[in-house]
C-alpha cells in the first residue's frame, strides 16, 4: 500500500514533497506593532522545515494596520514587510519546505486602540468593542488591501497564498448572517454575503497566479448560522474563480459551545470536498499518523493541516514516517541522530 501521508501533492506548479501542512498559528511576536518578522519567527518556521513539513503556512498576516487581531501580529500592509519575509521564504525553503502565507483581516475581532470595523456594528461579545460598519469606500479599501498583500507576498517568494475567511474574522463576517445584517449588495442573501470574498479573490488573482487556498468556517454551530452543506455553495463559487483549495475549519463567527474531539472537524472536509469537487484541507485535534493516513485514503481531504501538534513536535513528519514505515530521509546533519 503506498502510505498517501507522504506522496507528493502538486497544484499551479507547486509540488511539495508531502501532504502535511503547517497550519497557521498566530505567534504574537512582532515586538514594535510594526508587524515586522523578529528572531522568533525565523527559528519557529525553519524549525518545521528542517523537521520536514511539505508546506508551512505563515500564521495571519494583517493586510492593514485596522485589520491585525492584536498589535503583535505579523503585517504585509508595508512594502518595509518584504524584506522580513524573504528572509523567512528563504530559509525554509533551504529545507525543502514550500511556503505559504495567510493574508488576513480580523475585522470585529481586532483587539486594538482606535475604531475597528465590521460588515455591521455589532461586536463579537459583550467584551469586545462595537465595530464601525463598513461603508462602500471601507470595502474598495479593504480589496485593494488584500489585493496589495498578495503583491508583496508574490515578492517575498511565497510559494501559496490563503485567504482567511475563517474563525470570525473579517471574511468570515461577511458570509455569515449571525455577523452580517447588511441591506445593501453586501448582506441579505448568499451571493451578497459572498460578494466581498468575490471581490477579493478577483482582486488578488489580477496579480497572483500561483496556487490559492481560503480558510472558512465551515460550522457557526448555531440555530441560525451556517452549515457545511452552506459551504458547499460557496466552496463551487470558490472553484469557478479559481481557488485551488479549501482550508476546512469552523466556529468562532459567534461565541458558541462546540464538542470538540479528534478529528471533530474532518467531515465537514468530506462534505465540501465531495459536495462541491474541490481540493479540501482537513484540520482540528488530528494529532496521530494513523489519523493523518486515515483521512487521505478515505478521500476525506488530500492535504493534512497540523497546528498543535506541530507546536509540540517540529520534527512530526519523522515521528510519522516511522509508524507508518515509510523511509525518510533525514536532513544530513541529523543523519546520525534520525
Amino acid at each position: 500500500m503506498t502510505v498517501k501521508l507522504f506522496s507528493p501533492y502538486g497544484i499551479k506548479g507547486v509540488t511539495m514533497k508531502n501532504r502535511i501542512v503547517m497550519s497557521p498559528m498566530c505567534m504574537y511576536s512582532s515586538h514594535n506593532e510594526d508587524g515586522h518578522v523578529q528572531n522568533w519567527h525565523r527559528t519557529h518556521y525553519t524549525s518545521r522545515a528542517v523537521g520536514q513539513v511539505g508546506l508551512i503556512i505563515v500564521e495571519a498576516t494583517a493586510v492593514t494596520p485596522q485589520g491585525r487581531i492584536s498589535p503583535q501580529d505579523l503585517g504585509i500592509w508595508s512594502d518595509e514587510h518584504v524584506k522580513g519575509l524573504q528572509e523567512l521564504v528563504e530559509l525554509a525553503k533551504e529545507h525543502g519546505a514550500k511556503m505559504g502565507i495567510q493574508l488576513a483581516h480580523a475585522g470585529r475581532k481586532a483587539e486594538l486602540e482606535g475604531e475597528i470595523i465590521a460588515p455591521s456594528a455589532l461586536a463579537f461579545n459583550e467584551k469586545s468593542k462595537t465595530p464601525k460598519e463598513m461603508t462602500q469606500a471601507d470595502i474598495e479599501q479593504t480589496v485593494e488591501a488584500f489585493k496589495k498583500g498578495a503583491e508583496r507576498a508574490k515578492k517575498a517568494g511565497f510559494d501559496v497564498i490563503e485567504l482567511h475567511g475563517a474563525h470570525g474574522y473579517l471574511l468570515n463576517e461577511f458570509l455569515s448572517p449571525l455577523s452580517n445584517k447588511r441591506t445593501d449588495e453586501y448582506g441579505g442573501n448568499a451571493e451578497n454575503r459572498y460578494r466581498i470574498l468575490r471581490e477579493v479573490i478577483d482582486a488578488v488573482k489580477t496579480v497572483w497566479d500561483g496556487p490559492l487556498f481560503v480558510r472558512v468556517s465551515a460550522n457557526d454551530y448555531h440555530e441560525d448560522g451556517l452549515t457545511p452543506e452552506d459551504y458547499i455553495l460557496f466552496a463551487k463559487w470558490m472553484k469557478e474563480q479559481g481557488v485551488d483549495l479549501i482550508d476546512v475549519s469552523s466556529g468562532a463567527v459567534v461565541p458558541a459551545r462546540i464538542n470538540v474531539y479528534p478529528g471533530y472537524q474532518v467531515p465537514f472536509s468530506e462534505t465540501i470536498k465531495h459536495g462541491a469537487g474541490i481540493d479540501t484541507g482537513a484540520v482540528g485535534l488530528i494529532t496521530t499518523p494513523i489519523q493523518a493516513e486515515e483521512i487521505l485514503q478515505n478521500d476525506r481531504a488530500d492535504l493534512v493541516f497540523l497546528a498543535r501538534e506541530l507546536l509540540r513536535d517540529p520534527y512530526w513528519p519523522r515521528t510519522a514516517a516511522k509508524e507508518l514505515g515509510v523511509e525518510m530521509e533525514a536532513p544530513k546533519q541529523y543523519q546520525r541522530g534520525w
